[in-house]
């Protein structure tokens, strides 16, 4: 289960918006594997003082980013996640995000810190009892 926040400045149009969400999570199921149906985001929009970034880092100027973070269960190569990065800029493209404009943030947990519900911990195995 990736758990995928994007944070945006506001003013992007509700169909934009959902386009940048339907890329992210596409190119993740593109790229790393992750189910179709396997979809949990949050899109949350900052007044542009709330975003702080500098104009240029790493030879990439920003005006108007898109940050995204990403937490899911460790074990994709550095492969997958180069294909990714590549991928979610050419979604972002489509969707009318310029790709100098993406910056992504990978978040890699162990499978045991996932709980879908009922106080449970699904991916931990239970302990057998002799």
């Amino acid at each position: 289960m990736p758990l995928q926040r994007i944070d945006l400045i506001k003013g992007r149009s509700s169909a934009q918006r959902r386009a940048i969400a339907d890329a992210v999570h596409r190119a993740l199921v593109e790229s790393t594997g992750v189910p179709e149906k396997d979809r949990f985001q949050i899109v949350a929009e900052h007044e542009r003082e709330a975003i702080i970034f500098p104009p240029e880092f790493m030879d990439v100027e920003h005006q108007n980013p898109v940050l995204v973070q990403v937490t899911f269960s460790s074990g994709r190569t550095l492969d997958q996640k180069r294909q990714l990065y590549a991928r979610m800029a050419e979604l972002m493209a489509e969707a009318g995000v310029p790709t100098a404009e993406l910056i992504v943030n990978l978040v890699e947990v162990a499978r045991d810190n996932w709980s879908f519900g009922n106080g449970e911990a699904q991916y931990a195995p239970v302990p057998r009892m002799e």
